[in-house]
């Protein structure tokens, strides 16, 4: 199912007042994407820094927790 041939025959000019025309992104015409090697590291305050660090660790624990568990099934630490 094509719905372009039906989005062009639409004006833009025409759309009256308070309605919105809306376009699927996938149907929309492409855009020309950031450069991001060109960016550089991203300034950040002191507390979203404390932040990022605490849910890398809070990853990381969980992790080891699922290896632990994994381990445990497994049988490596003996019956209990």
């Amino acid at each position: 199912m094509n719905f372009m041939p039906a989005l062009m025959d639409i004006n833009l000019n025409e759309v009256p007042e308070g309605h919105y025309l809306v376009v699927h992104p996938l149907n929309d015409v492409a855009e020309e994407k950031v450069d991001t090697s060109a960016l550089g590291p991203m300034p950040m305050t002191t507390s979203v820094r404390l932040s990022l660090m605490a849910l890398r660790g809070y990853l990381v624990l969980m992790a080891l927790l699922v290896g632990y568990h994994c381990v445990d099934l497994a049988g490596v630490f003996g019956q209990h």
